[in-house]
């Protein structure tokens, strides 16, 4: 199955995404990623409506692909 962000742009691994929407991540102590954060490098999971990535704050984060748009 093909991973595809939000606009069904065709998503891979090493894709830089932008978020569009204000996301407070749980269980890292009030942390919120602003929309419009560059996300840079982004690893596929096997299910498509996730990707993993790594942000300043936060190491290891899933993000759901409907959040994301490809920059």
């Amino acid at each position: 199955m093909d991973t595809r962000d939000s606009n069904g742009a065709l998503l891979s691994d090493g894709d830089n995404v932008t978020l569009i929407k204000d996301l407070k991540v749980k269980g890292s102590g009030g942390v919120t990623l602003k929309r419009g954060t560059l996300v840079k490098k982004i690893r596929l999971t096997g299910d498509p409506d996730e990707i993993e990535a790594n942000v300043d704050k936060v190491k290891g984060l899933v993000l759901r692909t409907e959040f994301v748009k490809k920059a």
